[in-house]
């Protein structure tokens, strides 16, 4: 019994340590979840969990957490508001047994240089209990009940209306689907779906693609039949069809502008029988070692730069590319549901920024273009003055430039593209598309 106990503790005080890096110091969940290396598999699951909900659910637990104490705690103390939001967390979200929440937490607290805030955090979780009631009627009374940052919330309302913004941010509460794309240079979907069935790991194909499947329950790679000789590739469904919307044909120059970590590239090439010549960049010289990873275990070629997509003028051969994809940076608040700490780090002055950014890249990759090719421009993001809006700017700045219209059954028409909602139609991420063509 102490044994588990003590893990468990550990499990709870590496949460603690890793919410606490993406609050204070800015990092990405994802970067901070390397701290749960040294747990075991259990506990590891275990972390996760309290980080990924905690996260999640932060703007909601805080709203409750403001209400239970007299004063804010001092930013010094942030581990100890920490501990109190995952003491808040396993009680309304994890079902975790009242007495085991309160002790655990405080007890973890004991291990801590701040055995001070025992007390303190013991009656706060026991007012809760206590009070549980009418402190969530409170917090949800506002906008708290979204859990998602104000400036969002108002974006969203204004982009979607009330209705639909709501139905969104619910959408980014959830746990996201597991999704895969069967490498059709390999196996057919029927094929690889019928491997899924024998091993007990239940699918359903996506109607918008001959490739895709989703996962009626998430499993680690290695559970995939013949993962690690290429067989498959863990990528949402909406990112699956980037590569039917660029068309490419054989003998065609092929550009994959933001490429990393490569599952864009990869589709790409086993769309086209590797009859095509891709070049794929990235300014990150760690991620595009993703994409290359990516492109061994799949058997794929293509040219793989370390570049600034940015400044052509330094890596352009000069000859024409008769496809390009741009997957610009973005908010990623169509993937909030996979990464929720975006709403802890996004802020309304970044996507100012980020509007920039793409309008400069979309310039400068545009001139590589070759005369009548077809240029995909995509994001994560569900926002329209990255999108749509982007893309009217475009056109205005480019006179040689037309937008094509998407003719799909997936996602809504907008100005310019295609967008898809998060949670939608097959579970789908959200994600948007514009097609250009050099006229």
């Amino acid at each position: 019994m102490s044994s588990n106990k003590k893990t468990i503790l550990s499990a709870r005080q590496t949460a603690v340590n890793i919410i606490c890096a993406v609050i204070q110091q800015g990092q990405s969940l994802t970067e901070a979840l390397a701290l749960t290396e040294n747990l075991d598999l259990r506990d590891r699951a275990f972390c996760r969990e309290l980080c990924y909900g905690t996260i999640r659910w932060y703007d909601r637990l805080d709203a409750i957490l403001a209400q239970l104490l007299k004063k804010p705690f001092k930013p010094k103390d942030t581990d100890i508001k920490v501990l109190a939001l995952l003491g808040l967390y396993q009680v309304i979200y994890l079902s975790t047994p009242d007495h085991a929440a309160v002790s655990e937490t405080v007890n973890t607290c004991a291990k801590s240089r701040k055995s001070w805030a025992k007390g303190l955090l013991n009656g706060v979780l026991r007012s809760f209990l206590r009070e549980r009631e009418s402190l969530e009627n409170n917090a949800d009374s506002g906008d708290a009940k979204y859990a998602h940052p104000d400036w969002l919330i108002k974006q969203l309302q204004q982009d979607w209306g009330e209705e639909r913004s709501t139905d969104i941010m619910q959408a980014n509460n959830q746990h996201p689907p597991m999704s895969i794309r069967v490498n059709l240079q390999q196996n057919d979907r029927a094929s690889y779906l019928a491997q899924l069935q024998e091993q007990s790991i239940e699918a359903s194909p996506n109607p918008f693609n001959d490739c895709g499947l989703t996962l009626a329950s998430p499993v680690g790679v290695e559970q995939l039949p013949n993962f690690w000789q290429g067989a498959c590739s863990v990528q949402d469904g909406a990112a699956q069809l980037a590569a039917s919307l660029l068309d490419v044909h054989p003998g065609q120059r092929v550009l994959d502008v933001c490429a990393a970590p490569g599952g864009k590239t990869a589709h790409i090439l086993e769309s086209a029988n590797d009859d095509i010549s891709l070049t794929a960049i990235d300014i990150n010289e760690g991620r595009n070692q993703r994409v290359i990873e990516n492109l061994e275990r799949l058997q794929l070629n293509a040219e793989v730069l370390t570049v600034d997509g940015l400044e052509p003028n330094e890596w352009f051969d000069g000859s024409a590319f008769q496809r390009i994809l741009i997957d610009a940076p973005c908010s990623a608040t169509g993937v909030i549901r996979r990464h929720p700490d975006i709403k802890l780090l996004r802020k309304k002055s970044d996507i100012d920024k980020l509007v920039q950014l793409q309008a400069e890249l979309l310039d400068a990759i545009w001139p590589l273009l070759d005369k009548k090719g077809v240029l995909i421009y995509a994001t994560c993001s569900i926002l329209s003055v990255e999108n749509s809006q982007q893309i009217s700017r475009f056109l205005e700045r480019h006179p040689d430039a037309k937008a094509v219209n998407i003719d799909a059954s997936w996602g809504q028409a907008c100005e310019h593209g295609r967008q898809i909602l998060p949670g939608g139609e097959q579970q789908m991420d959200g994600f948007y598309y514009a097609c250009l063509s050099k006229v």
